[in-house]
Order: C-alpha cells, then structure tokens, then sequence
C-alpha cells in the first residue's frame, strides 16, 4: 500500500509537471490572442505597476523640480552679478571718458592761456550742504596757489582761491552767498559795459551783474568776461552770456542776469591762474575802488 501512495505522488508530481511546460510552451508560441488567465495576470501585475510607479514618478518629478528651480535661482543670481558688474563697468567707463575728455580739454586750454600760467587741479571735497559755496582742490600753496588767484574749468570762470593750505586749497564759487564775493565784469559788444559779479539767483541758476548804466544798450546772448580791472583776476576769462535785463527799482542802474558758461554745480577738473591781470585801471584811485569791489574774504 505504501508502494502504491509513493507511486501515485509521482505520477501527479510527473504530471503536473508536463502540464506546465505544455502551458509555458503554448503561452510562448506567437499568437494574436492570450488565454483569460494570462489576460488576468497581466491586468492584476499592470495595475499594480501603475498604482506603484504614478506615485514614484510624482516623487521623483518633485524632487527633480527643486532641484531645476536651485539650478534656476544659481543661473539667475549669477545673471545678477554679471549685470551688476557691467553697469559698473559702463559707469566706470563714462566716467572715465569724461574725465578724459575734460583732461584733454584743459590741456588745448592752457595752450590757448598766454597771459598767466594755468594749474591743473581735480576737485576733492565739496560739502553737500555748501554745494554753491566752496570746494576744496589738491593744489596748495607748495604749488604756488595763493589766495584770489582765479579759478576757472575750461568753459569758464568759476570763482576763486580762499584760502590755503599746502596741498590743498579751498575755492569759493561765484555762486557762493558772500556780500565780499565780487568780479569786476565786461559786456562784450560795441562798446564795452561794465559792472560788477555779486549775486547768485539758485532757483534760476543765473549771476546777477550790477550797476551797469541805465542808458546801457544790452542784448540778450552778449558774452560777459573779466575786466581785469580790479587787480584780482586777470582779463578776458569768460563768464557766460546775458539773459536777460532787469531796471532797478530807481531807475539808475541797471541788473543784467548771467548765465554762467562753467556748470557750478557739476565741478571736477579746473585750473588756478597764477599770474595776475594783464590790464589795470591806469588811475589809481578808480583802481582801488574796483579792488575793494572785488576784495578779499
């Protein structure tokens, strides 16, 4: 009997087998349709694939995400840096072909400057709330600055020496709010008038020239200069032009409004003359009186 049970296992465990090899081989034959059961198994196998790998993409498509959006945030900081080096570069490069352009604008000046000897000077300080008062230059008394000697850019007269120190000096403008702060001025036209620098009209961003003779025939766009007459700055630097021309209120005199050749307000290169006038008033007591129109601080 136990021969018997032994015998049969075999017999099934033979037959099972060949079942499923005649079952592997027909489910490798090449055939248009499959069997329900292989139908089932690869429906149950394929929604498990999906219910697990709709999650895991998701996963990992976020995590890829943050890692494109750093990728992103470095390019565009980097993107920043480079921009922010070029506007400085570009302002580097204005204001360096300013400066040339003024340097290689002073240097034609002083060759043009035959009646005193031009130093060159870069301004260095400029107080924000004296902006229209006074700067300081790097040339002092070592380089033989001294104070009243005119300043000027190369579009015209600024104003002049203070005071000194000996590497820098402080220069008050033309603009600068001091009843002491006076030019000796010439219309230029036909013939000459004359009168005097004192005063500055900020919200117009005009000089005020006085005591010019009623009579006077003065036209808007006639050049003002230096008269040289009053023993401090020498002849002939330009000042800037008339714009308009206003009676006094007794009718005596008459105010010419000046607009200045030299911007007062945007100052970086200038130069000092250090010789003095080359035409004096020929009497002495006419002389005196301009000198102490245009006096000392």
């Amino acid at each position: 009997m136990p021969q018997f049970f032994t015998n049969k296992r075999l017999i099934i465990l033979l037959g099972s087998i060949i079942v499923l090899v005649a079952l592997i081989g027909f489910s490798l034959r090449e055939r248009e349709n499959i069997s329900w059961p292989e139908q089932f198994v690869k429906d149950v196998v394929g929604l498990g694939q999906v219910v697990v790998s709709k999650p895991a993409n998701s996963v990992a498509g976020f995590f890829s995400d943050i890692g494109n959006l750093r990728n992103t945030y470095k390019e565009n900081e980097k993107l920043k840096t480079h921009l922010d080096q070029l506007a400085q570069l570009e302002s580097d490069v204005a204001r360096l072909e300013k400066d040339n352009k003024e340097l290689r604008a002073i240097i034609d000046k002083k060759q043009s400057l035959a009646d005193y000897e031009p130093v060159q000077a870069t301004v260095i300080a400029q107080n924000p709330e004296r902006w229209f008062d006074v700067m300081t230059i790097d040339q002092g008394s070592a380089s033989g600055i001294e104070p009243n000697m005119a300043v000027m850019t190369v579009e015209g007269l600024i104003g002049k020496v203070k005071n000194t120190s000996k590497f820098t000096s402080t220069v008050q403008l033309l603009s600068a709010h001091d009843p002491r702060n006076r030019v000796s001025a010439v219309i230029q036209g036909e013939k000459n008038i004359y009168g005097v620098i004192e005063g500055y009209d900020k919200e117009k961003g005009l000089l005020l020239m006085t005591k010019i003779p009623y009579d006077s025939k003065v036209k808007k766009g006639m050049a003002v200069t230096t008269s040289g007459k009053g023993g401090v700055f020498p002849k002939g630097l330009i000042i800037g032009e008339v714009k308009k021309l206003v009676p006094d209120q007794f009718g005596l005199t008459q105010t010419a409004l000046i607009k200045p050749a030299a911007k007062l307000n945007d100052i970086e290169h200038v130069m000092v003359a250090k010789r003095g006038m080359t035409t004096v008033l020929p009497e002495k007591q006419e002389r005196q009186q301009v000198m102490v129109e245009e006096g000392d601080l």
